[in-house]
C-alpha cells in the first residue's frame, strides 16, 4: 500500500522504538485499510530476527495475531455498518465503484475461501474483511479463512526477510540504498520524458 523510498527505513525506525508493539499496530492498522508498510515491517521483523535483535518465533506469533485481529476488526465494521459505508469512504483508500463491485462479487461467490486468497493480495486484503461482513458470510467461514490466510501469508513474509538478512547480512542496508535511487533515478527520467512529451506536443498544436 503505502511505498515511499524512505519506507524500510521509516519502518526499522518503527521497530527500533517499538519492537512487538510496531509489528502488531503497523499489521493491525494495514489490513483494515490504512496505508502502512505492513509487508515492509513484517519482513523487517524477519531480517532483525535472523540478526538476532528480535525472536524468529515471537514476530511469526504476532503477525499472525495481528492480521487475524486487523481482518476480524474489518468484518465487524462491514457487519455493523455495510457496504453503504465502503462506498462511501472507498475513495479514501483508491477504491473505485467498478473495484468494490468486483471484489463484492469475488466476497459473495468464493467466500472463506476468498478471504484466504485476499491475505495474498495487497489491494484486496483490507477489503476482504468489511466486504466479508457486509456480504453476510457467515463468522465461522470467515474466520476460517482469515486465520489459515494470516497463518501462510506472515511466515512467508516473515521468512523472506530472514532469508534475506542470511544472504546479505549487513550488506541489506546498502542493497536497500541502491534500490532507493535506481527508483528515483527511474521517475526523474520518466518525469523529463513526459514533460518532453508535452512540450512537443503542445508546439504540434500551434498554428505555423
Amino acid at each position: 500500500m503505502y511505498y515511499p523510498n524512505s519506507m524500510a527505513s521509516d519502518a526499522a525506525g518503527l521497530l527500533a522504538h517499538w519492537g512487538y508493539g510496531a509489528i502488531f499496530v503497523v499489521v493491525v492498522l494495514g489490513n483494515i485499510g490504512f496505508p502502512v508498510p505492513e509487508e515492509t515491517i513484517l519482513a523487517l521483523g524477519g531480517y532483525l530476527a535472523q540478526r538476532g535483535t528480535l525472536r524468529l518465533g515471537i514476530v511469526i506469533a504476532i503477525g499472525i495475531l495481528s492480521a487475524v485481529t486487523g481482518d476480524g476488526l474489518g468484518y465487524w465494521l462491514g457487519r455493523r455498518y455495510g457496504r453503504r459505508a465502503l462506498e462511501r469512504y472507498g475513495r479514501w483508500v483508491y477504491v473505485t465503484p467498478a473495484r468494490l463491485e468486483k471484489a463484492c462479487a469475488f466476497v459473495s461467490r468464493y467466500g472463506a475461501w476468498a478471504v484466504f486468497c485476499a491475505r495474498f493480495v495487497a489491494g484486496l486484503r483490507f477489503l476482504a474483511g468489511p466486504l466479508a461482513g457486509a456480504t453476510g458470510l457467515r463468522p465461522l467461514a470467515f474466520a476460517a479463512g482469515n486465520v489459515l490466510g494470516a497463518c501462510l501469508f506472515v511466515p512467508t513474509v516473515v521468512g523472506l526477510g530472514y532469508l534475506l538478512g542470511r544472504v546479505f547480512g549487513d550488506d541489506i542496508d546498502r542493497l536497500v540504498r541502491r534500490v532507493e535511487h535506481l527508483a528515483l533515478g527511474v521517475a526523474i527520467v520518466l518525469m523529463v520524458v513526459v514533460v518532453v512529451a508535452r512540450v512537443l506536443r503542445a508546439r504540434r498544436r500551434v498554428p505555423a
